[in-house]
Order: structure tokens, then sequence, then C-alpha cells
């Protein structure tokens, strides 16, 4: 049996319409299911590519809460670019959004870019080195 592949990722956050406007700024325009709960709200974007994204927004969060990467759970979440070229393409879009990006990074085993969502979940573009 082989592994699967990721189907979708959904993540928590303070202002669920808030982060589907920024991850459409981002990525572009996604198809968008809405679904709500007793206490929670989430926005599903779906793109071309078929990238899902769900963006929960819960009820007992409060407004002012972020991400924090140094506590047990998820860490960032990384999307796959072909080759450094796009990844470099990504981070000069990242900059034409005016959204605060890291450096383009040079690692023995890829390249990579990240900037993060308005509740401070690292989103990184990258591409691994053949």
């Amino acid at each position: 049996m082989r592994a699967p592949s990721v189907h979708h990722i959904s993540i928590s956050v303070t202002d669920a319409e808030a982060s589907a406007e920024w991850y459409q700024q981002l990525l572009g325009p996604a198809r968008i299911i809405r679904r709500e709960g007793p206490d929670w709200v989430r926005v599903r974007m779906q793109w071309p590519s078929g990238l899902v994204i769900g963006a929960t927004q819960h009820g007992g969060t409060s407004a002012g809460d972020r991400f924090d990467h140094t506590r047990v759970g998820l860490d960032h979440v990384g999307l796959a670019c072909a080759d450094e070229a796009e990844v470099r393409a990504w981070a000069q879009r990242i900059d034409d959004l005016g959204i605060e990006r890291g450096p383009v990074e040079d690692a023995p085993y890829g390249w990579a870019v990240t900037a993060r969502d308005p509740d401070g979940l690292p989103i990184e573009f990258f591409a691994l080195k053949e």
C-alpha cells in the first residue's frame, strides 16, 4: 500500500472571512464553500490546482490569539514549487502584495520563501533540489 497524498489542510483562525480574503489575494481566486456549526464557521477554499485550505473560526478563540510554531501541532504549511525560479516568482508576488516575508533560502535540499498569514501561520513556497 502506498502513502496517500494530502487532500486538504484545515487551519484554525481568528477571522475566517479575513483569512479567506488573504489566501485568495496571495494564491488567486478559489471556489468557496461556507459551513457553520454550533460554535464554528469554516470557509473552504479550493483552487484549480486542487489545493484545498479550510479556514475555521472557533467561537472560543480570542481575536488576539496568534499561531505559535513552537507548540505541539502544526509548524508550517509548505506549498510545492517546480524550481528555484518559481520560488523567486512567489517571493516577488509576496513583495508586490506588500506582505512581509523572509529571505529566499538556499538550503542543501531545496529553496524556500516564507510569509505569514493574518494569524501568524507560516506559509512556505518550496522547491526540492534534484
